[in-house]
């Protein structure tokens, strides 16, 4: 059943989508020109990341995620913490693309799995397919692409066959190398029509198209939900609405961290049984997301005030600049860290955070990490 765009609620949508818009645009407005700019876009990757876990119930803590970004776990990674990482690792990657890139057919086919290696020899039909004439057809008006597609069908017919001959005649057959388009029956459903259901969702981005940016976020985000795109990735939606916002330009110079935003709404509201009530939550938590970005970045423009009055009379050759820069783009940082970016001693990274005044956040004796207050 599509997705119904009809009877949208708009009297009681419009409000709250012009005060969303607002908050999203001044801040938006406010990291054009950001001194802290870079440190406040690797924190809240990390923060929506976290956030990302948290709406499936799952506990990862940001300390843990920041040591295992780094390579310096200090315990097994566990199954939750490898998925916040993907979420990170993601966000990452959409940030750095083009803003048009993660809605177009390339970032999609890349982000939900299925940019797989091509076959060498399928990739060389496509490149000579793409140098010929495409009104190229042979003597009986038949079309050479087609000949190709019938020749691929036939290639694995016989492959079939040849597999099956050798193991009646009790030959050894190696296991056959699965596809990259394949997924295991085990972990995935077969009948959970992922690329219907995603075409889905993008007819409800070409149907909202005439719609206010944020209002259009918000309906996108129910119709992730209510759709249920991705069996192993539902924390992917959010991302899209976010790099829609920015592709449109309302969130030209940030990804948005809706998925943060979502954390502060009550699960009661979100998987409301109304869809007036869900909209209405959806535009709530792009608001709380605004506004939490607010916050934290005069959070970090006070903070780096504060710890560079300790430059003062300093070395030119002091280390303590760069350990500001790290320290103001990450929730916390250890010794270890403090070590590999500054290229210290244990000693001498100690040394620098008593220097620099920062915060022990963990309360430990060892594997201790420090952040800015």
């Amino acid at each position: 059943m599509a997705y119904a765009l009809d009877h949208l609620p708009l009297e009681s949508l419009i409000g709250p989508v012009a005060r969303t818009t607002e908050v999203l645009a001044r801040l938006d407005e406010r990291l054009a020109r950001s001194p802290v700019r870079d440190g406040f876009f690797e924190r809240q990757h990390f923060a929506d990341a976290a956030a990302a876990l948290w709406l499936e119930g799952e506990l990862v803590h940001l300390e843990d995620l920041v040591l295992h970004d780094a390579h310096m776990d200090i315990r097994t990674p566990t199954h939750e913490l490898t998925r916040a990482h993907a979420v990170l690792r993601t966000r990452r990657r959409i940030f750095a693309q083009r803003p048009d890139w993660a809605l177009g057919r390339d970032g999609l086919l890349a982000l939900t799995g299925r940019g797989g290696a091509m076959p060498a020899a399928s990739a060389q039909r496509n490149r000579d397919r793409e140098g010929a004439d495409p009104g190229t057809v042979e003597a009986d008006g038949r079309d050479v692409a087609e000949d190709d597609l019938l020749a691929e069908e036939f290639a694995e017919i016989d492959a079939v066959l040849a597999r099956t001959s050798k193991l009646l005649s009790g030959a050894d057959v190696s296991a056959r190398t699965p596809r990259a388009d394949e997924r295991p029956d085990l972990i995935y459903d077969l009948d959970w029509n992922e690329d219907e259901r995603l075409a889905e969702w993008r007819d409800v981005i070409a149907g909202t198209r005439d719609l206010p940016l944020v209002l259009r976020g918000a309906i996108l985000l129910d119709a992730w939900q209510d759709i249920e795109v991705l069996q192993h990735a539902n924390w992917l939606g959010p991302l899209l609405v976010a790099a829609l916002l920015r592709q449109e330009g309302l969130a030209a110079n940030h990804l948005a961290c809706l998925n943060l935003g979502a954390k502060n709404i009550p699960r009661e509201r979100r998987q409301a049984r109304n869809r007036s009530d869900r909209l209405l939550a959806c535009l709530d938590a792009i608001h709380d997301a605004a506004l939490a970005g607010l916050k934290e970045h005069d959070r970090l423009v006070m903070a780096k005030n504060q710890v560079e009055r300790r430059l003062k009379r300093r070395r030119a050759s002091s280390k303590l600049p760069d350990l500001i820069e790290l320290v103001l783009s990450r929730p916390l940082v250890s010794t270890g860290m403090i070590q590999e970016r500054l290229k210290v001693t244990k000693q001498g990274a100690l040394n620098l955070v008593g220097e620099l005044g920062l915060r022990e956040m963990t309360g430990r004796g060892r594997f201790r990490a420090w952040g800015i207050v």
